[in-house]
């Protein structure tokens, strides 16, 4: 027994040895990023660090007080860079690091309105990927183009699934709109019968009333050749003929990231890559939180700036919050597409460093697996704890680009891997990471929806994340979210990515709710028209509200979902409606009910009356239609949109992102020449704010 002690003894004293020893090789950076001008310190500045003795790169980001720590460095030679949006980027070389050291790095960043010349800038740079991973044009090709869209040839109208499964390009570039006409998004091309049940024109040349050109016209090539799917514009509804409005949550941001990316680069987005609902639900409207019920209501209106005799009811749905030291323990499996059109930085070079950025805000709870997939698939790295943070960077440093592109083969490794190292009672998630491109695997749409529902109701999720610009699949990478049950965020930059996996960790990974359905009931005593603000895509009938059958949208822990509605009001009513929730609890089971009355106290005399959040979600709404060509926005002109914004009032129009919104409203006001495509037959001075007119 003496002789075991002893032996135990020698090989601790040895373990711990190696430990001093291991120990003595690291140091740690540490350091404060401020406003060369102000001299305020940065918060959520993304610092980089590389070396040669380092696996990939250590990101992290500012605090409040602009401060930022690398800890456990390897010793050697480091270069440092600091990113943040509205600022210049900053990097420093050649810092050395000795073992057993802490070094201080202070910096100073420049503002970039400072740092800029007043040249012409150059033309935008289309990160368009590679050229040799293109889809082979044969017969069979040709054949899917030419039923691209409804009724083309006397062709079938595409289902959905089947839209995902053409890849992107110029030639399937412009399914949904009318070859003979503008895009089919930039109308409200469907009628609402008295039953609440959407359905398209019965004439493919009529709109709403709306005769189109008899002699073709080109839809205009989109100089990205993304992807897109238009789903119309909502229309106004006469509340005696369908008093419910019901649709499935949604708070999915790539809509608006993916915007950002288009203006960013010069360009105004494709109209059917804008979804109202998206904007709305990108930003944080300080909406109360909730801790011992499902969800928290906040609700207010205001007079519409722009639409005559119609007020803005803004509807605000909490999500209840669960704390970082409450959330679940996870088993997240990366699927990454490494094919030959990810072959740029702004692409499987911001995916790693996205990764990076995860990778140290996960903790002991958490295992990483990563599967990428090329012309086949493989298992980079098996389940492995997020401690052992060295060996995850190392594996993602690995990635490199190889093959066409398998996402069918990706995602099964991953559903496999995810269900064998299965968390009981924790978060289990599929994350893919893509620029939606999928032109081999597959093949049988049906086959993989199916798939995928059935991992997600047995508890393994799927989240979308895409990446690059040109040849993109916006389609696929939010129908696969939707059926996966999951979210779709697109990251265009870094911070982006920091939002989405440090600074809403928890709400991106742990859903508090599923199958969450919103109706609302108007009073038609009080509410005579009402027209929903985006969520088109999200469309369900009366029926549909109480059937647990129907999926819908999932939320994450402290998430929020704001929806809009122009409402007309008619006598004075305490009461303009009842608002339902119906929701049900994580694992499933029956739905249950939340009933909340709208009352008409809620309104304010004026938009400048109106709490400024409430104020900033109908600029975001506003800013969506506008871009999105919608009908009911006429009268708004950039100029006003920009009056709108500037009545947000401090601090609010100080706050990163609101100052962010108005330089891209200015963007988009500086390159949008398009015309009014409906004055020739409806001049603006003689509107109508109930309907879309008819020609006689």
């Amino acid at each position: 027994m003496q002789s075991f002690a002893r032996s135990a003894l020698c090989v601790f004293l040895l373990l711990s040895a190696f430990l001093a020893r291991a120990q003595d090789g690291y140091g740690t950076i540490i350091g404060m990023v401020e406003d060369v001008t102000t001299q305020k310190p940065l918060a959520d500045v993304i610092v980089s660090a590389t070396s040669p003795n380092l696996p990939g790169e250590y990101v992290v980001v500012t605090d409040a007080q602009g401060h930022y720590r690398l800890p456990h460095l390897p010793s050697g030679k480091y270069t440092l860079r600091y990113e943040l949006e509205q600022y210049e980027l900053y990097e420093r070389s050649a810092i050395a690091l000795g073992a057993q050291r802490t070094l201080r790095v202070n910096v100073k960043l420049l503002p970039a309105s400072m740092g800029r010349t007043a040249a012409a800038a150059p033309p935008p740079r289309l990160d368009v990927g590679s050229t040799t991973m293109g889809v082979n044009v044969d017969q069979e090709f040709i054949k899917r183009i030419a039923v691209a869209r409804p009724g083309a040839q006397g062709g079938p109208t595409r289902s959905f699934e089947s839209l995902a499964e053409l890849s992107p390009g110029s030639a399937n570039d412009h399914y949904g709109a009318s070859i003979n006409g503008p895009p089919a998004s930039i109308l409200p091309s469907q009628t609402v019968s008295r039953r609440g049940v959407r359905t398209p024109p019965k004439e493919p040349q009529l709109v709403l009333g709306i005769v189109e050109p008899s002699e073709p016209t080109p839809a205009p090539v989109s100089p990205f050749h993304m992807y897109f799917q238009g789903y119309g514009v909502n229309p106004t509804v006469n509340t005696e003929e369908e008093r419910f409005s019901t649709f499935s949550v949604d708070t999915d941001s790539a809509s608006y990231s993916l915007t950002r990316a288009y203006l960013e680069r010069g360009s105004l987005p494709d109209e059917r890559a804008v979804r109202v609902e998206e904007f709305v639900n990108s930003f944080d409207y300080g909406y109360s939180p909730q801790r011992d019920a499902p969800f928290n209501v906040q609700m207010e209106g205001f007079p519409s700036p722009v639409r005559k005799g119609y007020h803005v009811v803004h509807i605000g749905v909490k999500a209840q919050e669960v704390t970082h030291t409450e959330r679940k323990p996870s088993h997240l499996v990366f699927v990454i597409d490494v094919s030959g059109s990810m072959e740029m930085e702004s692409r499987l070079g911001l995916v790693k460093r996205s990764l990076y950025l995860l990778v140290n805000a996960l903790d002991e709870r958490d295992q990483v697996s990563i599967v990428v997939y090329g012309s086949t698939a493989r298992q980079v790295l098996e389940p492995t704890s997020a401690t052992h943070k060295h060996v995850i960077r190392a594996a993602i440093e690995s990635l490199h680009t190889e093959g066409v592109t398998n996402a069918q083969a990706g995602l099964e490794l991953g559903y496999s891997l995810a269900a064998s190292h299965f968390v009981e009672g924790g978060i289990n998630r599929v994350i893919l990471c893509s620029d939606g491109v999928a032109n081999t695997g597959i093949t049988d749409a049906d086959g993989i929806w199916n798939r995928i529902r059935e991992h997600a109701e047995k508890g393994i999720t799927l989240s979308t994340v895409g990446f690059g610009m040109g040849n993109y699949n916006d389609v696929l990478m939010e129908r696969l979210s939707h059926v996966g049950e999951g979210n779709y965020a697109y990251v265009d930059r870094l911070q982006e990515a920091h939002r989405l996996f440090v600074r809403d960790l928890t709400g991106t990974l742990q859903v508090v709710a599923k199958d969450v359905k919103l109706q609302v009931e108007f009073n038609p005593k009080a509410v005579s028209h009402f027209r929903l603000l985006g969520y088109e895509n999200r469309m369900l009938t009366k029926e549909q509200f109480s059937d647990d059958r129907v999926d819908a949208g999932e939320v994450g822990a402290g998430h929020s979902v704001t929806a809009l509605y122009e409402v007309k009001l008619t006598e004075a009513s305490k009461s303009l409606g009842t608002l339902r929730i119906r929701y049900k609890a994580p694992m499933g089971g029956a739905s249950k009910l939340i009933e909340k009355p709208l009352p008409s106290k809620v309104l304010r005399p004026a938009y400048g009356s109106a709490a400024p959040p409430t104020r900033l979600s109908y600029v975001a709404a506003a800013f969506a239609e506008k871009l999105r060509g919608s009908y009911w926005v006429r009268t708004l002109s950039y100029d006003t949109l920009g009056s709108l914004w500037q009545e947000l009032g401090q601090p609010l129009k100080e706050r990163a992102d609101v100052v962010e919104l108005g330089g891209l409203i200015q963007k988009a006001r500086a390159m949008d020449r398009r015309t009014d495509r409906f004055e020739a037959f409806a001049p603006v001075s003689t509107m109508d704010f109930d309907r879309v007119p008819t020609l006689p």
